[in-house]
């Protein structure tokens, strides 16, 4: 199978590397994963441990507390997904590249990705970390992130203009060239007791 960039969201599938409503039975006997659409798909509380998925889609699919142990997420896209909890923090490293689209990540964890770029549009973030995490250039279009954690969070030329609920520490975040809107503004202030009106 001929792989596309990385730089771009996997969005063509070849007809027989479409699967609908599988389960996580299904999806046991395979290690690698490339280039496939899974819809309307129950993964709940799968292990995906140690697996790699390359160029792969994920629409409609719960994936709420699956384990990712050492699993490869190599330009994987979710979209309509649920993702409550999850760990990507323990995904490996190498070629990690993920795009979220209307998905539910509450309570999921980022703590010390490297992830510049990554684009969460219309999406749930309410408790997630992204301790100690690379989100240069990263989009939050649309986003609520309600008790979301940035810590050391390397936030330089993130686009939160449209985001909602956040708080982030300007002395603990690096935010150079980070956009904000008028109305977020009170986001990066409440620590030091300034009213905006």
């Amino acid at each position: 199978m001929k792989r596309r960039s990385a730089s771009r969201k996997p969005n063509s599938f070849p007809a027989e590397n479409v699967f609908e409503r599988w389960t996580s039975e299904q999806m046991r006997p395979y290690q690698e994963v490339e280039q496939c659409r899974f819809v309307n798909c129950d993964f709940s509380s799968a292990d995906f441990s140690n697996k790699r998925f390359i160029d792969c889609l994920f629409e409609r699919c719960n994936l709420s507390l699956i384990a990712l142990s050492g699993a490869g997420m190599q330009n994987v896209a979710f979209q309509d997904c649920k993702l409550a909890g999850v760990q990507f923090t323990v995904c490996r490293d190498m070629l990690f590249e993920v795009h979220f689209d209307g998905c539910q990540l509450s309570y999921a964890s980022f703590y010390g990705k490297r992830m510049p770029s990554t684009s969460f549009v219309r999406c749930a973030l309410t408790d997630t970390d992204f301790t100690n995490a690379d989100l240069s250039n990263a989009v939050f279009q649309e986003c609520t992130l309600n008790g979301a954690i940035f810590s050391a969070t390397q936030l330089n030329g993130a686009d939160f203009r449209t985001a909602t609920g956040f708080l982030i520490d300007p002395d603990t975040n690096p935010l150079k060239k980070a956009k904000f809107r008028l109305e977020g503004l009170p986001g990066l202030v409440t620590k030091y007791g300034v009213i905006v009106e």
